[in-house]
């Protein structure tokens, strides 16, 4: 049986996976398996996890994938992962060693943009500190990456599928009620920002806002008033190696205050 399992809904994800597959083949931590649940792909999707070796399986939208993979997984730990994350060598090391010295059940971390943008660092900056800061009364975690176990996650009986928006916080926040949810500080997932780019950034933002008052005043959102859309951001991610050398330059542009 495998430490940890990798599940990663995608729709159309051709382009993005690549990516993602290959910074996962490059992890110093080996004990994992990878499952991709898929809504339907028209594109090479399958084709391409096929030839990395991760196993396929039928999906739906992001909480049906997810709860899809989470039957199929054999893993102590669950980490649900966004098909346009790009991971750091050390990550799931760094993941499970903080996890496990902190005693979580669930955890996320801070996001990074794959983005030079000040913008985009500002936008994703708050949104860390806001998890950061609710992560106890009001818990946050992105579909980008939660990581919680097995056991928890059938506890609490996996992701509500009939929620339209926001379903990965809701997720954490029964999760919070029966385990310890953390932000944990040491790793750190690249995102993309290609929904932002796709959908104008005061857009997103304003959806985001909007959301959360929503969900505070009325509840989940399990109507399509906010047109949450699925598997439409076709962007192509450089590969991993390029990508490599962009963070590091984007993090030195960083420091030195752009």
């Amino acid at each position: 049986m495998p430490k940890l399992s990798i599940i990663i809904p995608a729709l159309n994800e051709e382009k993005s996976l690549p990516t993602l597959f290959e910074s996962i083949k490059d992890q110093d931590f080996k004990d994992y398996e990878v499952i991709l649940a898929d809504a339907g792909s028209a594109d090479k999707t399958l084709e391409i996890a096929r030839e990395y070796g991760v196993k396929s399986i039928k999906g739906g939208m992001p909480a049906v994938g997810r709860n899809a993979g989470a039957k199929e997984a054999r893993g102590e730990w669950l980490l649900f992962l966004d098909s346009d994350v790009f991971l750091s060598g050390k990550f799931f090391k760094f993941l499970i060693e903080e996890a496990e010295e902190t005693g979580a059940d669930a955890a996320t971390c801070a996001a990074i943009p794959l983005s030079d943008k000040l913008i985009d660092q500002m936008m994703h900056g708050v949104a860390n500190a806001y998890i950061q800061l609710t992560q106890y009364f009001y818990p946050h975690a992105g579909g980008f990456c939660i990581l919680i176990k097995k056991s928890l996650h059938d506890k609490i009986g996996g992701y509500n599928e009939s929620i339209k928006l926001a379903e990965d916080h809701e997720y954490i926040s029964r999760a919070q009620k029966f385990g310890k949810f953390k932000m944990l500080k040491k790793p750190k997932i690249y995102v993309s920002v290609r929904r932002f780019e796709s959908d104008g950034r005061l857009n997103v933002a304003a959806k985001y806002i909007a959301c959360e008052v929503y969900r505070a005043l009325l509840g989940e959102i399990k109507t399509d008033i906010f047109k949450y859309k699925f598997g439409h951001h076709y962007a192509k991610l450089p590969k991993s190696k390029e990508l490599s050398a962009m963070i590091k330059d984007w993090l030195n542009k960083i420091k030195k205050g752009f």
